[in-house]
């Protein structure tokens, strides 16, 4: 009997630590893993976004940085500064996932999962096809 009740606590701990991460959880200012820039996700109707909101260097020759590399000539004069690079994420299962990230250095999109590994740390997994191809990077929260 002893046996059971501590399952049943250790049950109930796991469901509240569950809960307490919510789906608005990433809201807020990260720090890249290069420490270059500052993402801003924000939530637009059920899903989430994300845009540049801080550049470590946002000017280049005295003006500020642009787009260059992006594959439709029409973008590649806007400014990265406040630029949204996270897109149409959804959440499920603890995990902010079906969005996309756009790699200003390359120009190139790429399919994108979410997951924090504390409230300050996150989990940012950029891959082509399957999440299995892919690349993570850590974010910090700014404080």
């Amino acid at each position: 009997m002893r046996k059971f009740q501590l399952l049943m606590l250790l049950l109930v701990a796991v469901s509240f630590n569950a809960i307490a991460q919510s789906k608005d959880a990433i809201v807020g200012k990260w720090l890249n893993a290069s420490g270059e820039g500052q993402i801003e996700i924000y939530k637009k109707g059920d899903k989430y976004f994300g845009k540049l909101a801080w550049l470590k260097e946002p000017n280049l020759n005295g003006k500020p940085k642009v787009d260059s590399k992006n594959p439709t000539a029409s973008l590649q004069n806007r400014q990265l500064l406040n630029l949204e690079i996270l897109k149409d994420f959804i959440y499920e299962d603890g995990k902010w996932t079906d969005g996309t990230i756009y790699d200003p250095k390359s120009g190139k999109t790429y399919s994108c999962n979410i997951s924090l590994k504390s409230a300050d740390v996150m989990n940012v997994r950029g891959y082509i096809g399957i999440s299995l191809l892919g690349r993570s990077e850590t974010f910090r929260r700014v404080k």
